[in-house]
Formats: C-alpha cells, sequence, structure tokens
C-alpha cells in the first residue's frame, strides 16, 4: 500500500490530492486570479492528511507537477515537495504538467493538445493520442491559422488559453473543451503511481521545474 501526496501548483489551480495505490482518496484546490499558492498550498496539505486520517509519515513519496507553467507557481510547488521529501526520508516524483491536462480528456479517437497560456499567441504545448500517450514534446509555439496543418484527425484543445486559440484555430478539426481548463493533483494519482512502482525519483537535492526559459530569451536591438 502506498500513500503518494500530489503537488500541482503549475498555473492559477493550486490543488493537492492524496491518492492510495493510484486512486485518489481526497482532492482540495482553488483557482484564484491572484495566485493563491503560498497562502493555500500548505493549509490543503495539512486538511488533506487530517481528513484523511494519513500521517505524514504514512506518505511513500511526495509527486510534484514540474512544469511548463507558471514561473513562481512551480517555485512554490517544487519547494514545498523538496522539503518534505528532505524532512520525512522519501522519495520526490516529477510529473509532467500537460500529461495531467490531458488526462482530463475522456473523449474516444483523435489527439489531444493541452495548452498553458504564456503570453500574447504563445503558449507551452504537447500532443497526445487518445490513450494518453505523448506522441509530440513539450514546445513553447506561436500559434497562427497554420498550426497543427499537418494534422487531418480531430483535435481536442484543452488548457487556459482557448479562447485566443479560437480566433486562430478555426478548422472544423479543432474542438475546444471549454470546462477543461487547470490541470489538476487529482489527475497525477495514476501517473504518480506508475512512476513510484518504477523507481523514476528525482534527485531531491538538484531538481529544478522545467520552465523552458528559453521561450523568453529576447534578441538585442
Amino acid at each position: 500500500m502506498a500513500y503518494i501526496l500530489n503537488i500541482e501548483t503549475a498555473t492559477k489551480n493550486c490543488s493537492v490530492s492524496l491518492a492510495k495505490d493510484g486512486q485518489t482518496v481526497l482532492c482540495k484546490e482553488i483557482a484564484e486570479q491572484g495566485y493563491s499558492h503560498a497562502e493555500k498550498l500548505h493549509v490543503f496539505i495539512e486538511e488533506i492528511l487530517k481528513e484523511s486520517g494519513i500521517d505524514f509519515r504514512e506518505l511513500k513519496a511526495i509527486a510534484v507537477s514540474k512544469g511548463p507553467g507558471s514561473y513562481t507557481g512551480l517555485r512554490i510547488g517544487v519547494s514545498t515537495a523538496k522539503g518534505l521529501c528532505y524532512a520525512l526520508g522519501i522519495p520526490l516524483i516529477a510529473v509532467d504538467t500537460l500529461a495531467v491536462l490531458a488526462q482530463k480528456v475522456t473523449q474516444k479517437g483523435g489527439l489531444i493538445v493541452p495548452m498553458i497560456d504564456a503570453r500574447r499567441m504563445e503558449v507551452y504545448s504537447a500532443v497526445f493520442d487518445a490513450n494518453h500517450q505523448k506522441i509530440m514534446e513539450v514546445q513553447a509555439e506561436v500559434l497562427t491559422e497554420n498550426s497543427y496543418a499537418e494534422i487531418a484527425e480531430t483535435i481536442y484543445i484543452i488548457g487556459d488559453c482557448q479562447e485566443k486559440c479560437q480566433t486562430v484555430l478555426t478548422q472544423d478539426k479543432f474542438v475546444f473543451l471549454s470546462e477543461i481548463v487547470f490541470p489538476s493533483a487529482n489527475e497525477m494519482s495514476p501517473i504518480s503511481f506508475e512512476k513510484f512502482n518504477k523507481n523514476a525519483f528525482e534527485d531531491v537535492a538538484y531538481f529544478e521545474p522545467f520552465y523552458l526559459k528559453d521561450f523568453m530569451l529576447t534578441k538585442k536591438a
């Protein structure tokens, strides 16, 4: 029996779940315009463990969303996860934020493109098949009317940038799932448990979030 605490703070959604053998026992989250991660994260962790009747010492690992996403949100989540791992002497698991978001799609067939808003017409994206297997790696891209022109299949667009996406991705093959906006720790549960069983752990001392920082570089005038 493996209890894993999952932490997702890569977007405006501050989300924490407790999972038992890959199944979510309890999840608490809140998505606010002003990013309340610093205030809410530790409160959610304590509340979840208390309400579940689980002691910190019963946890087998801490899983954290590794990005891409908000710089501040990722720093808060990773710092908290590292601190717990150090204190409890348990391993750290890192989970792809876009993979977590893709898990929310239950439609059969087609491709899944989870996106996290960056700036202007820029997004962080990846492509997954209907079985939630990644078939195109994470990238920072500027959306145009020619984006995904090489794909003929139905493409399900999810994430927090759907409104701006709809201004350029206008073909019938694009289906926008407006109810799926933010990644959640609830969907981290099966992913983190699979990694736990494979001993796919991070070096707590040296692990850093995946920022896609090169995306922010600009050329000198």
